[in-house]
This record gives structure tokens, sequence and C-alpha cells, in this order.
């Protein structure tokens, strides 16, 4: 059983997909959710009602996690709403963008895939910081494309959740002072818009027939990893990062 009752979770890209499904599970088990979202204020009012029409206490922060000041604003944002420090932060905003071979990719692409991937977990892990307990936990998100570079056009996606992983790795020794835990979990092929937009209906079928588990994973089954991670029943496990793939890749 996790309990995270009295707890503050602040959940960067919180309010659809994975996010949502983190931040529901988060409140389900006591937690209260500082729901950070980029544009889509729809998709955050219908994740705020699906916590609160069932006693969950959440908060909307709307914010550009690539911006420090924008990250500093959510980690106020929620000390001030629950009247308390945070414990966990869940590191989930990132995405593909696009895809792009190397030789066709423009400059600007490139920096805004990092930034987005990459650059957003330091920002969010340095402005958080100042507002966090001692004995935290921190959980990112990299994925299977930093073990095996990724699919066709996507080498700049790989490359940043592959910078994830390695920012994880330090963050768990740097923070261990704190006795802050530091992981991450790395996902193969999940049933998301990320999917829907960005790989096609044929590639996600043979994706999902050639995985030994037979099938794509579904955002609650990520939820559930992550919620393990960010918990006390995995207080002697830092610097990790999970595979969540069906069986696809194995580290």
């Amino acid at each position: 059983m996790i309990d995270f009752t009295g707890k503050v979770a602040l959940v960067t890209g919180g309010a659809r997909d994975i996010g949502r499904a983190i931040s529901i599970g988060l409140a389900k088990q006591g937690a209260m959710v500082a729901i950070n979202y980029y544009d889509n204020e729809t998709d955050a009012l219908e994740t705020k009602k699906m916590i609160t029409d069932n006693g969950g206490k959440c908060v909307l922060i709307q914010g550009d996690a690539t911006n420090f000041t924008d990250c500093v604003k959510m980690g106020e944002t929620a000390v001030a709403t629950f009247n308390q420090k945070v414990d966990i932060l869940i590191n989930v905003a990132g995405g593909l963008v696009g895809r792009h071979l190397v030789a066709d990719m423009e400059e600007s692409f490139w920096d805004l895939v990092i930034g987005l991937n990459l650059k957003t977990v330091f920002l969010m892990t340095k402005a958080t910081l100042p507002f966090m307990n001692d004995g935290g936990s921190i959980v990112n998100f990299t994925s299977q494309a930093a073990r095996d570079g990724g699919g066709f056009g996507a080498s700049a996606y790989a490359t940043a959740k592959g910078g994830v992983l390695t920012f994880t790795r330090s963050m768990a020794k740097e923070l261990a002072p704190r006795k802050i835990r530091v992981n991450a979990v790395s996902p193969g092929m999940i049933n998301t818009t990320f999917h829907n937009v960005h790989t096609k209906p044929e590639i996600r079928q043979k994706v999902a027939a050639s995985t030994p588990l037979g099938r794509e994973g579904e955002a609650p089954e990520v939820a559930d990893l992550v919620m393990y991670l960010a918990s006390s029943n995995s207080s002697f496990i830092t610097g990790e990062s999970v595979e969540i793939n069906g069986g696809t890749f194995f580290a």
C-alpha cells in the first residue's frame, strides 16, 4: 500500500496522458498535488475535476518549464497553496515535437527539443530544491530512446533523454546528503497522445506485435511505477532508471 497522506507533490506536464495518470494516482493516495501545464487549460481543468470530484486536493499552475522564473513560481505556488514544502517532484514535461534527420534539422529545432526534454529537468530541479523537504523524492522521465537511439528522425529527442538519464544519476549523488532520492522511468511504446501524433498506426501495430507482452503500455501502468519510486516503498533505490516497455528492451 502506498500512502502519500500529508505529502505535497509537484508534477510538470501533469494535465494529460501519463502526467494526468500520475496526478490522479498521487491524489488518490492522499497527496496534495500541484499540477503544472503549459497551454492546454481545458485538459488541466478536466484533470483537476477528476481529482476534486473524488475528494482529492490539487492546484493548477500554468507555466513554462523551460523558463526558470516560471519554475520558481511553481514551487512558490505549491508551498503557498498547501502551506508546507514540496516532498515529491515529478518531471514529466517533454515531447518529441517532430521527426527530422540530422541532415535536414535546423539548429533551432535541436535547441527546442533539448530545452523541452533536458533543460526543463535541470531548471525544475534547481528551482524546486529550496522549496523541498529533506528526505524527498524526484522522479524524472527518460525514454527507451535514451537506450536504443530512438525511432527514425528522433535523434534530438533520444539525445535529450540520454542527458536526463545521466543528470538523474548525478543528482542522486549530489542530493544524497539531504536524503533526497532521484530516480527515472524509461517508457517504451505507451498509448498516449505522443504516439497518436508522431507515430504511424502501422508502426505502432508492428511494435506492439513484436513486444513480448503483445501490446502497448497504458498511462496508469507508468503512473504506478512512478508512485512506487516516489514513495517510501523504494527507500533504498536512487540513481536508477526503470525500463517499462513490455520486454522490448532490457537494460
